[in-house]
């Protein structure tokens, strides 16, 4: 027998852990019977289905969740075409809350694994061999004119529908349609303790280990969230549930050990027991191994002067967090049920930029009750100013069986009926106000989140009073341009700025087209020079004569002299570039006021060297030199 299990994921960055653990947890005796199939959701359907219909599966199951659940309806519709009698098994958040819909919606459904899946298809998958053994029974019977009877074998004269029905129904943790489980409360299982829950990388077969070799690896330490925002299905499991350092350390060094370049903890809310995250952070500080990097969600207000001490002298890379603070609304955080305090948040976050070795993921969500385009700018203004790494202007989703879902009514939440269920409007945000915070969310990701930026923003702020004022301006400039529809490619954002600068501020062309240049050139050694940038010629041999003087004696270039490298090889490794204004004193341009960037100086040389890339911003090191 071949169960495949399926997981179509956002993107091929991504693995899901889910059909891993489950086919772990299943043991080594079923393992023949489970095969694994990833897919990504930029696939065309009919090259997914055809994978699919190769693989000849005699039994399917299927990873629901709201980036892939449109997807996964299209081709359960379709392999039923082709295979009629394919049972076809659903599991995941997304089919776990409105089964009833989901067999009304999908005929070809045969059933649904609710809430925590390893129990349930260790024992779907033991059920499915035996209904597949008692059908190759029935096959021998004919063939053999009765030489043993399914009764004999199996307690039945055939194993028809009803009867697969019986089968499956004695599953505890299964919906199956047209019967009713022995099991109350929606057929959910009682949940396991997290060291049962099997450790499915250190199981990857060779294959599997090369496949994930440039993708994120999720794993989890816990389950269960102690908080209870109305908005995320965490807040059901109202337990959490811990699993033993003793694992853990042992888990932690395997990845160590394999040097994976990023973990990411799926732990909802990582610091919500400090003992645990305090271990598990001292242990990957000291057994660090200079590459890997590990993610973690956490509540920032939560984090204690201990945990910040060992987060304060970690090696840059190390960690980096991701911190919802979705709204700044007092009313909201209170309606959603965030217990977060706002000022100690700031304090942590402050606290942890000023280590300057860790980056900083923050997140709002648009769409919350008692949050109008007013407080939401707010909001925006308020985790802007927080200076992280990565700020996502993300919007409310109505997830099946979250409180939010149940009151969505209530507070006018309307939103979309397919998913990933995005609000459309509410009773104080309306439609038009969520088309501009989308383009706003476009500019950020773009401008922002991309780092490409990161000497040009702080000045360009000053030309605005907020920094919401200034993505939004950003917005209506890319509206009228046409750029939403003929989106431009990344190395052309440059010149749509000092474009964008040019036209409101014309005085300000030749400060910007410095400060573009030195931003351009601190990501990359780039080999076509923009437009913009000042011509290098004149300075030519002057350059040229810097990088001979270091092969003969070095005291910028030392490290690459040692290696060998001749004048050419360091000029190519490098790149010089001559300047008027402070562009690369980050500090002045973000103190000091914008007349006073404005005063042309003497000519600095700044030289940018891309061996040295800082490991939190991977941007080029670079120093001052005389030439």
């Amino acid at each position: 027998m071949n169960f495949l299990l399926v997981a179509i994921n956002a993107k091929y960055i991504h693995s899901n852990p889910a059909i891993y653990s489950l086919r772990q947890f299943a043991g080594e005796q079923l393992w023949p019977s489970i095969s694994l199939a990833e897919y990504t959701i930029n696939q065309r359907m009919e090259e997914i289905l055809s994978d699919i219909y190769r693989r000849k599966p005699d039994v399917i199951g299927f990873s629901c969740y709201i980036w892939n659940w449109e997807l996964v309806q299209q081709i359960i519709g379709e392999l039923h075409k082709l295979v009629p009698l394919l049972p076809i098994w659903l599991g995941g958040p997304e089919v776990s809350y409105e089964y009833e819909r989901v067999f009304r919606d999908n005929p070809a459904v045969t059933g649904i694994m609710v809430g925590e899946g390893e129990e349930t298809f260790q024992e779907l998958v033991r059920e499915c061999r035996e209904l597949f053994k008692a059908d190759a029974e029935t096959k021998r019977a004919a063939e053999t004119d009765g030489e043993i009877s399914l009764k004999e074998a199996f307690g039945c004269e055939q194993i028809g529908p009803e009867r697969r029905k019986e089968f499956y129904a004695g599953c505890e943790g299964l919906r199956v349609r047209g019967t009713v489980t022995r099991s109350g409360n929606w057929g959910y299982r009682e949940p396991l303790s997290m060291d049962q829950i099997p450790f499915y990388i250190s199981a990857l077969s060779e294959q599997e280990e090369k496949q994930n070799e440039n993708r994120i690896l999720y794993y989890e330490t816990s389950r269960g969230c102690p908080f209870r925002c109305s908005y995320c299905l965490s807040s059901i499991d109202k337990k959490v549930r811990l699993r033993s350092f003793e694992l853990v350390q042992k888990e932690l060094q395997f990845f160590l050990d394999k040097k994976v370049p990023q973990v990411k903890f799926i732990d909802r809310t990582f610091n919500c027991n400090h003992e645990h995250a305090k271990q598990i952070w001292r242990y990957i500080k000291e057994k660090d191994n200079g590459i890997t990097n590990f993610h973690f969600e956490i509540s920032a207000d939560l984090l204690n002067e201990e945990e910040l001490e060992i987060m304060s002298d970690m090696r840059p890379g190390l960690i980096q967090l991701e911190i919802g603070v979705q709204t700044t609304n007092e009313e909201a955080l209170r309606a959603i049920h965030r217990t977060a305090k706002l000022e100690p948040l700031k304090q942590a976050v402050a606290k942890v930029h000023s280590f300057g070795n860790i980056h900083q993921h923050l997140d709002l969500i648009a769409g919350l009750p008692y949050e109008d385009l007013k407080s939401f700018r707010r909001s925006f203004d308020d985790v802007y100013e927080m200076k992280p790494q990565q700020l996502q202007l993300g919007f409310l989703k109505v997830l099946k069986g979250s409180e939010m879902f149940e009151r969505a009514e209530e507070y006018g939440i309307v939103y979309q009926s397919k998913a990933p269920y995005e609000v459309l409007y509410t009773k104080w945000l309306s439609y038009e106000d969520v088309l501009e915070l989308k383009k706003v969310e476009e500019m950020v990701e773009l401008f922002y989140n991309s780092n490409q930026f990161t000497h040009t923003l702080p000045v360009l702020q000053k030309l605005f009073e907020t920094p919401y004022e200034l993505f939004l301006a950003l917005a209506e400039f890319y509206e009228k341009n046409g750029y939403f529809i003929h989106s431009p490619a990344r190395a052309y954002r440059y010149q749509i700025l000092l474009s964008f600068v040019s036209e409101r501020k014309p005085e300000l062309h030749e400060l910007f087209a410095e400060l573009l240049t030195f931003d351009l050139y601190l990501r990359e050694n780039a080999k076509s020079r923009p437009d913009f940038s000042r011509e290098l010629y004149p300075y030519k041999t002057r350059m040229t004569d810097f990088y001979k003087r270091q092969t003969e004696n070095s005291d910028v270039l030392s490290e690459y002299v040692e290696k060998g490298y001749d004048s050419k090889q360091m000029f190519r490794m490098t790149h010089m570039e001559v300047f008027y204004y402070p562009v690369w004193n980050q500090e002045v341009l973000e103190r000091k006021a914008l007349t006073e960037l404005m005063k042309k100086g003497e000519e600095s040389f700044v030289l940018f060297d891309y061996g040295k890339r800082s490991p939190l911003t991977h941007e080029a090191s670079f120093c001052c030199v005389s030439i």
